[in-house]
Formats: structure tokens, sequence, C-alpha cells
């Protein structure tokens, strides 16, 4: 082989090494902005008024958001594979019967699942609070929600006063509902 055919094959080595790590700088680079910056993209923080968003429920009832003016807000993101979020629907079942009728609602948005699987759902755990569909996860990525189960509470004037990821306790739902519950003067 002569000298100048391992050079050229040298040199094409280079320039294939070159892209390569090139098109990997580009990537590392992209996921590092994208993953620093992505609490900056439309989520919905503590202060801020809630998004006004209109979903039907399984009755196939629409519901909304600014509908609820005057009245709490617990609004619950969450998946029927989700088994932190199994594992609250029943203490929000248990706190829906009691506040309720004292101006809180559950509003609890199921995220791009199949109606036989929701139904199946609300059945087994006999849920009675409103389960809202977001079929294309459009709510869900309008509030900047990422992972499941995701609470916001809705104070009576359309302002979200918390943010709360992961599974919650029933003392803990039940606390939040209480800090969204309207004054007797509103």
């Amino acid at each position: 082989m002569s000298s100048h055919n391992k050079a050229s094959k040298k040199k094409r080595r280079l320039i294939i090494r070159t892209a390569i790590l090139t098109v990997m700088t580009a990537a590392v680079i992209y996921t590092l902005y994208a993953n620093f910056t992505k609490d900056d993209r439309s989520k919905v923080a503590a202060g801020s008024m809630a998004p006004d968003f209109v979903l039907e429920d399984m009755n196939g009832v629409d519901h909304q958001l600014s509908e609820y003016k005057g009245k709490g807000v617990f609004l619950n993101f969450w998946g029927t594979w989700c088994k932190p979020c199994e594992r609250e629907m029943p203490y929000m079942n248990n706190q829906y019967h009691i506040y309720k009728d004292q101006g809180v609602e559950i509003l609890a948005v199921n995220v791009g699942e199949p109606e036989f699987l929701i139904d199946k759902f609300i059945k087994k755990h006999d849920l009675d609070f409103p389960v809202l569909k977001d079929e294309n996860k459009d709510i869900m990525n309008m509030y900047g929600v990422i992972n499941l189960p995701a609470t916001l509470l809705v104070d009576p004037e359309g302002k979200v006063i918390k943010v709360e990821e992961g599974e919650l306790t029933e003392r803990k739902i039940q606390e939040m509902m209480e800090s969204i519950k309207p004054t007797k003067g509103s």
C-alpha cells in the first residue's frame, strides 16, 4: 500500500471522527440547554394565575376551570398506570366528600389514556369526583407537568398557590383542601 493511500485513509478517518465528535458535542449541549431551560417553558408556578381550559369528563360534560371561580380547586394530573396516583385516589375521594360542600372541588385530569381504562379505574376505586380526559396531553403540557401524580392548588380567585409533585398522604390532601377553602366572606 502506498503512503499516499495510507495518508488519504487517515485523513478520511480524521474527518469522520471530527464529524461524529461535533454531532455528539452538539447533542450534549442541546440536552443541557433543554434541561436547564425546561422550567422556563410554560411551567405554571405558585403565584401565577391558573391557565383556563375546558375538558370533558367521563359523562360527556365540559368543565371549564374559570367556571370554578369562587371555589378552591384541587387540580390533580394522573394516570391509571401510576401506582402513587392509585394509592392517593381513595384519600382524595374521602376528602372530596368532606370538602365538596365547603367550596372545594377536585378536578382529576387523566393524561392521554383510553376511556375504558379510565372507566375501569373509576369503578374499581368507586370515585365520585369529576375525572377529566386530557386525551392529547394538551393541558398537562400547558401546565408544564412532567411527573405524575402532580397536584396544583387553585384558590377561589384562580391563582395557583401550590404545585406538588408526587404521592400525597390523606393528611396532606386534607391540609391542602383546607388551604384553598373559600373564607365565609368570599
